[in-house]
């Protein structure tokens, strides 16, 4: 499996109202980590938090 999205890539994150609460907007590709299952994962970041955050694929767009 092949991630969609580079390092450096701005993406649309929609944050999922299950897991823990996150701001869904735009973040940038950090680091592209190992699949969950059939889903690729990303540690992404946005400019407006001082951390950074793990995303599946499937709650990435182009942004």
């Amino acid at each position: 499996m092949t991630h969609k999205y580079r390092v450096g890539e701005t993406v649309y994150f929609t944050a999922s109202n299950v897991a823990r609460p996150a701001a869904s907007g735009t973040y940038e590709v950090i680091r592209l980590l190992p699949t969950d299952g059939d889903d690729c994962q990303y540690r992404i970041k946005s400019s407006t938090e001082v951390f950074e955050r793990v995303a599946k694929e499937s709650q990435l767009a182009i942004s």
